[in-house]
């Protein structure tokens, strides 16, 4: 089973449309937001669009000194530290938020990893299903009463066309009996990333809190840190390839995939902020529209796989999260 209302709307933007597109008219004065990953990359992009139409951002970084170089000269952004590897840091980042009273308004779920060798997190879970997924589900759930507190929020979580990968191995999602796949492993996650933001529409939806999933698009950012010549190579693309610009001909603008950083930025803003969604949730968008169910078998060149925005896989996944971070909805 899969949400009714996953089809494009249509929005009337596309693949080119970029941040300032989006936000064109968007009054975001007294709105606070956390961007996690906010200091680099599509994190940055976002968190310029959100200040520049009048937002509050707090910006969570496991890097405090890096995150303050980047963040210098933006007006109303306020850092601070949190890794999303560490649920100890997780969880003073938030309390510390929530004791202060204020609402929520936006969670942008921004920050992860990609393709990374096989590592562990504290806990002995996989650095990517961590990172990507656990680390955030346990923000998100931390950050509840504040979101409630806003009387019509958001969450958005940076999932990718990767889910086509791997949907979530519900018996083994930490690799410690199956052989380690780097691109299964990322795939995974991006799998989660969308039944996350499904399962917490459901249960937010009561409370005026709505999720949606964005691909952003393909963007050469540091998120491709851990990838290998061959990786690059696979891509088409050169190993020393400057990160947010496209090679010659291969941009959206002359018919390639690849986007800068505001075009890749567009549609979470849109997500984030658009009149468009009012009373929608659960979605998983791309191009700054709600994407197309890809079927099982059909060519894949962009839209979603079913198993990433089935309601009963992503009741699963909440379980199972839940009981790997200790983490439960409403508390």
């Amino acid at each position: 089973m899969t949400t009714t209302h996953q089809h494009p709307l249509p929005s009337g933007f596309g693949p080119t449309t970029r941040a300032t597109d989006v936000l064109r008219g968007v009054d975001l004065s007294g709105k606070r937001v956390v961007v996690t990953g906010g200091y680099a990359g599509l994190g940055l992009e976002t968190v310029r669009g959100l200040t520049a139409a009048g937002a509050r951002v707090v910006v969570p970084a496991r890097s405090p000194d890096k995150a303050r170089a980047a963040l210098e000269g933006l007006p109303n952004v306020e850092q601070a530290a949190m890794d999303l590897l560490d649920p100890a840091s997780i969880s003073r980042f938030a309390d510390e938020l929530v004791s202060r009273g204020d609402p929520l308004d936006l969670l942008i779920l921004n920050a992860g990893i990609m393709a990374a060798p096989l590592r562990r997190d504290a806990r002995g879970h996989e650095s990517q299903f961590a990172a990507n997924h656990l680390g955030h589900f346990e923000l998100a759930l931390r950050l509840w009463p504040a979101l409630r507190r806003a009387g019509a929020a958001r969450v958005v979580v940076l999932t990718s066309l990767g889910h086509r990968f791997a949907p979530v191995d519900f018996e083994d999602p930490d690799f410690a009996r199956r052989p380690y796949d780097k691109w299964k492993a990322y795939g995974q996650s991006k799998s989660a990333n969308a039944l996350f933001a499904v399962g917490l529409d459901r249960r937010g939806a009561a409370h005026n809190v709505r999720g949606f999933a964005v691909h952003p698009g393909a963007i050469l950012t540091d998120l491709t840190r851990d990838l290998t010549a061959e990786d690059f190579a696979a891509f088409g693309l050169p190993p020393d390839n400057a990160h947010g610009v496209a090679p010659t001909g291969m941009s959206v603008e002359e018919g390639g995939r690849y986007k800068d950083l505001a075009q890749g930025a567009a549609t979470t803003l849109w997500c984030a902020t658009s009149r468009q969604l009012d009373g929608l949730g659960g979605l998983y968008c791309e191009n700054c529209d709600v994407a197309r169910i890809v079927a099982e078998g059909e060519v894949f060149d962009g839209g979603v796989r079913p198993w990433a925005i089935d309601p009963a896989q992503a009741d699963r996944l909440w379980t199972l999260s839940e009981r790997l971070t200790g983490v439960s909805f409403g508390t």
